[in-house]
């Protein structure tokens, strides 16, 4: 079980020697977060670049902390699935691309270490909140500006459009924020900013909770979250948000009960489960409708279908992984195209997974998953550690910064089968941050 073993005071000031520190890893958590922004901006070879002074950046704040880890301490699911990865090259129907693939997703591991390894939970929480809350403001101010100024579609820059009329989707703002519309904000994409704002209210709300923000600028964020998060209107992330509420019910029922006597909590949580799965496969139709979405989820049974199809000509060890898909390379090439635009995911991190990493790959990243959010769910729950000899100290109380890991988790899950974002970016950062970090850290 992992616990908070002590109540935590966040500190008000910050040594100077980790002020950079920190002042880096929100910098890496803005790029995680807000990678179209810096692609739509100063273009993918721009993005390149600071992607890698994040890389570089890392590697030397690991290094100078040289943290003393054993391997046999590491969470051994996201070891083997990393491993997994490295070795599909070997087999890949497309080894330039999984290359690519594996080295992004090497990265973005190494990104998660250092969040994990070199920052307390504090920090963390600092660093997050630093990251959305500028995600936040520049996106209002962005689309406020467009729609002020502009008055009307902008593209990304440095990208050449063919001429005639052009998707939706290619467009960095719709100039929607007077017209009732979808925001996209600076990630260009309604349902990528509906997501971060989901995170943004977490973590704003811990930090409240936990009194290490003013109450009043904290309150402020969280309505500008909410509003932000309202403007958006992404059904897959209003889904994840109730997901994430059921959860938190939980926790606050589970910590009522004692320790000893918490079954009913958990088969009353089993058959919710249950519940949910019969009802959204009796109730199909019903729900999609509720949600504003065609019975198809715009288009994603369809790549759902295909995936599967693809899947199941190499079940074991998957085509080869490569992450987001890579458009030049079959079998990927026009294999998921809706209204003129060509979608590069699965839309479903499971079907991903499976595609390109066969049965194999999935359990073990469902077990990366599944452990993960199971270590989570013990520290938001457990009151505190056992002493050293055995007995449960119950006069340690509970933290909201425990709920963090949960929180997030619960939201990227309910996600992830809709989305593939669990497996690139801030999703697997996040991932590989909480299951290394729960995993270490417990008693």
């Amino acid at each position: 079980m992992t616990t908070e073993a002590r109540p935590v005071t966040a500190p008000r000031t910050v040594p100077s020697g980790q002020g950079w520190m920190l002042a880096f890893a929100g910098f890496t958590f803005f790029t995680l977060f807000a990678g179209d922004f810096w692609r739509y901006s100063i273009s993918w070879y721009g993005w390149g670049i600071v992607v890698a002074l994040c890389l570089a950046g890392s590697i030397v704040f690991l290094v100078r902390a040289r943290p003393r880890v054993p391997i046999r301490t590491w969470p051994k699911t996201l070891l083997l699935f990393l491993l997994l990865c490295i070795a599909s090259i070997a087999w890949s129907s497309y080894r330039g691309a999984s290359v690519l693939g594996t080295i992004a997703q090497l990265a973005t591991a190494i990104a998660g270490v250092f969040f994990a390894l070199c920052l307390t939970w504090h920090q963390v929480l600092r660093a997050l909140g630093a990251a959305l809350r500028w995600i936040v403001a520049l996106s209002l101010v962005f689309e406020l500006f467009v729609s002020v100024f502009i008055r009307h579609h902008i593209l990304p820059f440095w990208v050449h459009y063919p001429a005639g009329k052009l998707p939706d989707a290619y467009y960095w703002s719709r100039d929607l924020l007077f017209h009732g519309g979808k925001i996209q904000g600076i990630v260009g994409n309604s349902d990528i900013l509906g997501m971060i704002t989901l995170y943004a209210l977490i973590v704003f709300g811990i930090q409240l909770a936990e009194r290490t923000v003013n109450r009043t600028a904290g309150i402020v964020w969280v309505v500008l979250a909410a509003v932000t998060f309202l403007l958006t209107r992404s059904s897959t992330v209003i889904v994840a948000l109730l997901v994430t509420c059921v959860v938190l019910l939980f926790v606050w029922w589970t910590r009522s009960v004692p320790q000893g006597r918490r079954v009913p909590v958990y088969v009353t949580g089993a058959v919710v489960v249950a519940a949910g799965a019969a009802s959204i496969v009796l109730f199909w139709g019903t729900i999609t409708s509720l949600l504003g979405k065609g019975a198809d989820l715009t288009g994603r049974t369809n790549i759902w279908a295909a995936v599967i199809h693809l899947a199941q000509q190499k079940p074991a060890f998957g085509w080869g992984w490569v992450s987001y898909w890579v458009p030049w390379a079959e079998p990927f090439k026009g294999l998921a195209i809706r209204n003129g635009v060509e979608y590069l995911q699965a839309h479903n991190a499971y079907l991903d997974v499976w595609l390109q990493l066969g049965i194999v790959g999935l359990v073990v990243f469902v077990l990366l998953v599944l452990s993960t959010f199971g270590r989570s769910w013990f520290m938001a729950v457990d009151r505190a550690p056992f002493d050293g000899a055995g007995v449960v100290r119950p006069d340690v109380p509970y933290t909201a910064i425990s709920l963090l890991p949960l929180l997030m988790m619960s939201a990227a899950i309910a996600q992830s089968f809709t989305e593939s974002r669990m497996l690139i970016e801030i999703g697997f950062a996040l991932l590989v941050l909480f299951s290394v970090k729960t995993k270490l850290e417990r008693p």
